[in-house]
């Protein structure tokens, strides 16, 4: 295999794997670098996801067939060609085929980033207790719903909080006398960058 062609191949598959990932990966940079409002800086790749994991598995497999294929003998007195570097080996194409499959699968396992809440025993008046519907623009994968869900149950006086990206909805309980639903918006907006465009309370 061409040593120019290999390395182009594994590149593309290298970046294309991390592209469609990186809607996903952002949320979980942003709040390891406390970065407010960068999870849905590349919300916008997530329409060309499908199409990026299809390229990378492509790219990925072209390059292992190019590497196992057998080779033509040649018959002639030439020297034997030089051992390949690492980086042309299959060992670096395995290595790069994992990542990419780490990547690829980012958003499944994303949630083993963030922190949970510590569980504790509080005393709420059944009356304060309200349960708040957002609507939410930007969610794409279950990376988004969890950076949503942290900035929801981190505020004081939260009891519990779900979020669907399918739905573009985040459902969160909380005690009115601590914390109130335009709070509870702004915090989702501070601290994902999605934008809430609807907001209810059902209690």
């Amino acid at each position: 295999m061409n040593t120019r062609n290999d390395k182009g191949l594994i590149g593309v598959g290298i970046l294309t794997a991390i592209a469609a990932s990186l809607c996903c990966i952002t949320p979980v940079l942003a709040l390891i670098a406390g970065a407010s409002g960068m999870a849905a800086t590349f919300s916008w790749l997530e329409p060309a996801r499908p199409y990026l994991i299809g390229v990378t598995i492509l790219v990925l497999g072209f390059a292992w067939y190019q590497k196992l294929k057998p080779r033509k003998e040649v018959d002639c007195d030439c020297e034997a060609d030089d051992k390949p570097s690492f980086w042309q080996s299959k060992k670096f194409l395995f290595i790069v085929t994992v990542f990419s499959f780490l990547m690829l699968t980012f958003p499944y396992y994303s949630g083993i980033f963030f922190s949970k809440n510590e569980t504790k025993t509080i005393i709420i008046k059944e009356t304060d207790v309200m349960e708040g519907i957002l609507t939410i623009e930007g969610m794409t994968c279950t990376g988004c719903e969890h950076s949503v869900i942290h900035a929801l149950t981190s505020q004081e006086g939260v009891i519990e909080a779900t979020s669907s990206y399918e739905t573009g909805m985040a459902s969160v309980k909380f005690d009115k006398t601590k914390v109130s639903i335009d709070q509870l918006t702004k915090a989702v907006e501070k601290e994902t960058g999605y934008k809430v465009v609807g907001k209810k309370i059902n209690r």
